[in-house]
This record gives structure tokens, sequence and C-alpha cells, in this order.
């Protein structure tokens, strides 16, 4: 930390520096709120995906038994994700992931060569992977929001809990300094003053 200097130019921009720290915190404290709802957010849409995903896993187990027969085409590779689109979103100065859409493979079967389950199968196994990734892009997104919000904490903190009252301090020091040194200047100008005023007094009762 520099050395303080006691000094009227020193305490103009030590005024001028608390000043911008203290319109600027407003700003950093909204921030910081906004973040925290964004993340109490997240965690509620992930609550609520992890919910829908148990039930697709539910759907998906009674159709177990069916995925264990001896078909020509193997269900479970039209499950097997080709691609998962995403935007980004600017949310309280954060790039968040959404999700768009997902691609899968693009079956091969023909209808009267599988069995009579095979498209609510592959539906529900493809309905399954969707929340799951859609969960995984929720869970990106709560990673990306909790990881501004620990920086933005960290800048409220520095700018309460040290640079305002560092700043304030340092004002209060060069303000009692500057104080101190206008004092003893009018103290020995009055102490002068009475010098002259003697000197003149003595030099008049010397002449005749």
């Amino acid at each position: 930390m520099a050395e303080v200097k006691f000094t009227k130019s020193e305490l103009r921009n030590q005024q001028k520096r608390l000043a911008q720290l203290q319109r600027y915190l407003p700003t950093l404290q909204l921030k910081k709120a906004l973040l925290q709802l964004e993340v109490a957010n997240a965690l509620t849409e992930i609550h609520e995906m992890q919910k829908e995903l148990a039930l697709s896993k539910e759907e998906v187990v009674k159709f177990s038994p069916l995925l264990l027969e001896r078909v020509e085409s193997n269900v479970l590779q039209y499950a097997e994700v080709a691609h998962v689109h995403k935007t980004y979103e600017n949310v309280a100065g954060v790039e968040i992931p959404i999700f768009e859409k997902i691609l899968f493979a693009e079956p091969d079967y023909f209808l009267f060569d599988t069995p009579i389950w095979t498209d609510s199968a592959v539906m529900l196994l493809q309905k399954m992977v969707e929340k799951r990734e859609r969960l995984k892009i929720i869970e990106e997104k709560k990673r990306a929001l909790e990881k501004e919000l620990r920086e933005v904490s960290i800048r409220v903190n520095l700018f309460e809990k040290i640079l305002i009252p560092r700043s304030t301090e340092n004002i209060k020091k060069i303000k009692i300094f500057l104080g101190d040194q206008q004092l003893a200047a009018v103290a020995q100008a009055k102490v002068a003053k009475t010098k002259i005023e003697a000197k003149k007094k003595r030099k008049l009762a010397y002449e005749p």
C-alpha cells in the first residue's frame, strides 16, 4: 500500500477516490443481488429437471425387458446424441448457455421389420436423454453464475471492508494533520505579531 502524503493535493485525491468508490459500490451490490437471484432460479430449474428426468427414467425402465430382446435394430443407438445446440445469453454480465435443441442419430429401421413397441421405446429414450442434456446445460449455467457471483462478492467485500474504510481513514488523518498545521501556523503568526508589537513598544519607549 502506497504511503499517504499529508498534503492538500493528496486530500483531494483521496476524496475523489472515495466518491468514485461510493458511487460504484451500489452497482456492484445490485449485480451481486441479481446474481444471487439467478443462482437461486438455476437451482430451482435443476431440481425441477431432476424430477422430470427421474420420471422419464421410470418410463424407460418399463421398457427395459423389451430392450433386451434380440431385434435386428439396436434401439439404444437412436438415443445416442449427435449434437446439442445451445445459444448464449447475457445475464447480469455473464454469458450463460441456453438449451436450443438436440439432434439424435437418424433411425434406419423399417416399421414392419421391428417390434410394434420400437417407436415408443425410441421416443421415450430420446425424451430421457434430452432431459439429461437439458440438466447438464442448466448445471453449466449455474456454475457460470456462481463463478461470477464469487468474483463480485469479493469486490463488494473489498469495497465495503477495505477500500472505502481506508480512504475514509486517510481523509480523516490528512484533515487532522492539515488542521494541526493550520493551528500551528496561526499560533506562530500570533507569536510573531506579539513579538513585533512588543518590539515596536520598546522602540517607542526609547524615543525622546
